[in-house]
């Protein structure tokens, strides 16, 4: 065991702090990361603040991490000392169902996260311990679960592909977006910008649904071919049933249905945003008369991670950050409650003090 110094959440009203964690050995099969930036999704808020109700303290948030290999373990086969790396959501798996065996480690009953779930690795046989995110100065994972990075791209702003980037890119591709493709998104945030210069990337044609007027300018500097503002009942009727797929970034309960008329026959919206509370209950008629889809999509497995990886590297696609220092968290998680940051707050792991 190393011990490593963090930010974490010892409870669910306390503001982040500095705390000293216990990090694995390197073990036969694992890679050592120096973190150097870490993204800040509003997961991290909602489990810090237990708003989901399965915390458990201390909680060291991050899962879009990137950095160096510091060290790897002998029977490691894709990664050397210097290396650059990241870490996404998933730090392992129970790798033999039927998810973990199509590349689907996201949807397994075993799947570990990158931080507040059991470390099956780490622990004395009796309890184990919890895993502990990107808000450190180092960790240790499992090679399958760790991800090439591309020195082509600013590392600051990849960090936060290894969710939002995944989490937008795994339901485009999932449903086949590409050219011939009307797609709107629903939201700009986080996910929602990400979401934009992918499916503009793929060749689609986007359209981006957002309540502030304020937002048409840089939804069309991200990529969007249209701006609709949802509020407008007329712009919104003028888009009746010619969607092929909309994805629904939105993480506050709203009126589905305003979107789902917007599908054509067998068109899906996909929702990507958590809620803290449940959205109304859709119109069924909205769904029978048109055999209208509404799913659900969860991050991606390891082999589409890298994937999507590959594909931001070759159409240089990265976040919109802020970049901020450590002791700044607590701030960042008000604004990023408010709204107030474009896109996505990425911390400097330099900045971490000892």
């Amino acid at each position: 065991m190393s011990k490593v110094i963090s930010y974490a959440a010892v409870s669910a009203k306390e503001k982040l702090a500095p705390l000293h964690i216990e990090r694995r050995e390197v073990g036969a099969k694992d890679v050592q990361i120096e973190i150097l930036f870490c993204g800040v999704c509003h997961s991290d808020v909602h489990t810090a603040r237990n708003e989901w109700q399965n915390a458990i303290y201390p909680v060291v948030p991050g899962h879009e991490i990137v950095g160096r290999v510091m060290s790897v373990g002998k029977d490691v086969k894709t990664f050397k000392v210097g290396d650059l790396a990241g870490v996404g959501c998933l730090v392992d798996s129970c790798r033999v169902c039927p998810d973990c065996v199509d590349g689907l480690e996201q949807y397994c009953d075993g799947e570990i996260f990158t931080y507040n779930s059991e470390d099956k690795h780490f622990g004395d046989g009796r309890s184990a311990k919890m895993t502990y995110g990107g808000y450190s100065n180092q960790i240790v994972v499992d090679e399958h679960f760790v991800l090439r990075i591309s020195d082509k791209l600013n590392l600051a702003a990849v960090a936060p592909l290894l969710c939002a980037g995944i989490t937008t890119y795994s339901p485009l591709k999932h449903w086949k977006v590409g050219p011939g493709s009307k797609v709107g998104i629903v939201g700009l945030g986080g996910l929602g910008h990400m979401a934009v210069k992918l499916a503009h990337a793929m060749g689609a044609h986007v359209v981006l649904f957002t309540t502030s007027a304020n937002k048409v300018a840089d939804a069309k500097r991200l990529g969007a071919d249209e701006v609709v503002i949802s509020k407008n009942p007329g712009e919104m009727q003028a888009h009746l049933k010619s969607f092929d797929f909309i994805l629904n970034t939105v993480a506050a309960a709203h009126n589905l249905d305003v979107f789902t008329e917007l599908l054509k026959r067998d068109g899906t919206m996909c929702l990507n945003g958590v809620p803290e509370h449940s959205h109304p209950s859709p119109s069924i008629f909205n769904l029978i008369f048109k055999r209208r889809q509404i799913a659900g999509s969860l991050i991606g497995g390891i082999k589409e991670t890298q994937e999507m990886l590959d594909f931001c590297a070759e159409h240089n696609i990265t976040s919109d950050i802020e970049i901020i220092a450590m002791k700044d968290i607590n701030e960042a998680y008000e604004r990023m409650i408010k709204g107030d940051v474009k896109y996505r707050f990425v911390i400097d792991m330099a900045t971490l003090e000892s």
